[in-house]
């Protein structure tokens, strides 16, 4: 597996676009830190409400929508994050890649004004969860919507041309960057998200050190496997596409 690049110049403005509240930390967290530690404004974008994250049946969802805003806010903060947090609202579970969705990622794009833009690489194989599926064709859609000015001429922000896309979840990376100094940031902005502790990151006892630091060590170890294809301790690896 051929890395072809390696640590992106600092942009001024990045945006991560997630399916979920978390999703950006686990995909591109430690980046995002980096970035934002250099002076980068980075931007969250999450796509659904996520409505359905919890395995408990009786958990109130719109009570659950609500906690995990508040959560990715704090996790944005964790990263560094000075810029927006935007929620789109769309219901978890049901999200697509239509041309309402395709135009609301545009205006956001144009509004913000990425150089750099991240989201999950729609085209990974064997794929369950719809919606990152969905959110990473929103994702390249979108840019190229934000991009060209024929697209939505009714969108008050004027076209915009970012400069990269990094997409993580790819079956075929060719990009690494080297977190090894921000890995700590990202550990810190994904327990931000307590809601998910139980369903997505095996913590059942919030209080327990065993439990955390087991988790700690999963990310730990999925970074030092990113790491070596650059041949860097720690490292998150994308699908690179600079031609947009």
């Amino acid at each position: 597996m051929a890395v072809a690049g390696r640590d992106l110049p600092t942009p001024v403005r990045a945006l991560a676009v997630g399916a979920h509240p978390d999703d950006v930390e686990f995909g591109c967290g430690g980046t995002l830190a980096k970035w934002a530690a250099a002076g980068c404004a980075i931007h969250h974008l999450v796509c659904t409400d996520g409505s359905k994250g919890s395995w408990d049946p009786t958990q109130d969802t719109a009570e659950l929508v609500a906690i995990r805003r508040e959560e990715q806010r704090a996790a944005a903060r964790a990263l560094g994050g000075s810029g927006d947090v935007v929620f789109c609202g769309w219901t978890d579970g049901e999200l697509d890649a239509g041309l309402r969705q395709r135009w609301e990622v545009a205006s956001w794009i144009r509004r913000l004004r990425p150089e750099v833009v991240l989201g999950h690489d729609p085209w990974k194989r064997y794929r369950l969860h719809p919606d990152h599926r969905a959110a990473g064709f929103l994702v390249t859609d979108g840019i190229v919507a934000a991009r060209d000015p024929h697209f939505f001429p009714e969108l008050a922000a004027p076209h915009h041309r970012a400069t990269t896309l990094l997409l993580w979840e790819a079956d075929d990376p060719d990009h690494v960057e080297d977190v090894g100094a921000h890995l700590d940031t990202k550990l810190d902005a994904l327990l931000c998200h307590r809601s998910q502790y139980r369903s997505t990151m095996e913590i059942d006892d919030p209080d327990s050190a065993v439990q955390l630091t087991r988790f700690r060590n999963k990310v730990a170890d999925r970074a030092t496997e990113h790491g070596r294809l650059a041949d860097v301790l720690y490292g998150e690896r994308f699908k690179a596409i600079r031609e947009l």
